[in-house]
């Protein structure tokens, strides 16, 4: 048996059931479309006693150490990007999911913002360049925003990314889209950004262990094996 991560163990400290289980429990929530009320009733199927708001819990305190580690474990992307958001109901307000696939349509990069403008779009090129390195071209739609937001990160380079303004071109990520929808609809909402930000990257987590983006690491197991394998 590993030993558990340094980070994952401090956490555990404040929790009180076997990792096993909050496991599983988390990765069927990110996952599959299911409530929180569906995962509490399948453990009871199962003997084990959970509230579904112990279940939230967990998957609030483990989804930022997972994302954390798998990041160090993330296959590299390509340098031509599809960028787009889509819309994520937060306390009954829509935000914006920024989201970029490159060409083979693997996951670049994401981030939960709460308006649509330049300043959004700006946070997000650069949060995706930090984490994946500069693109060579980016693929966006009609929005001006994103153009905004795109210039306001090529002033301050010396290679400016190439910016396509092509709204065919983004139908992988307009696709891929689906898939995290999909998770989502079941939640009904988010009552908190915070929390919605960090469930939200335990999906994106999850979905990019299915397309294969995990290295190394991963070799060899299925997707559920490299997701709990974070946890070492």
């Amino acid at each position: 048996m590993k030993a558990l991560s340094p980070t994952v163990a401090k956490v555990l400290k404040r929790l009180h059931y076997p990792l096993e289980i909050m496991l599983v429990c988390v990765r069927w929530y990110v996952a599959y479309p299911l409530s929180l009320r569906n995962l509490e009733e399948m453990m009871a199927e199962r003997g084990i006693a959970v509230d579904h708001s112990t279940v939230h819990r967990w998957a609030i305190k483990l989804l930022p150490v997972l994302e954390k580690a798998f990041r160090r474990c993330k296959r590299p992307v390509g340098k031509s990007w599809r960028v787009d958001e889509t819309y994520i109901k937060v306390k009954g307000q829509w935000t914006y999911l920024y989201r970029a696939v490159d060409k083979a349509g693997n996951t670049v990069d994401f981030l939960l913002r709460a308006r649509r403008d330049k300043e959004a779009a700006r946070r997000y090129f650069e949060k995706a360049i930090d984490q994946n390195g500069a693109p060579e071209t980016v693929t966006i739609d009609k929005s001006g925003a994103n153009l905004a937001g795109l210039h306001a990160v090529n002033a301050e380079r010396e290679t400016p990314i190439k910016i396509r303004q092509v709204k065919y071109l983004n139908n992988i990520v307009e696709q891929d889209h689906r898939a995290i929808k999909r998770r989502t609809r079941p939640m009904l909402g988010f009552k908190i950004f915070r929390c919605a930000r960090i469930l939200l990257s335990g999906i994106e987590l999850m979905h990019m262990i299915a397309k294969g983006q995990m290295k190394d690491c991963g070799i060899g197991q299925a997707p559920a094996e490299q997701f709990y394998s974070l946890a070492l």
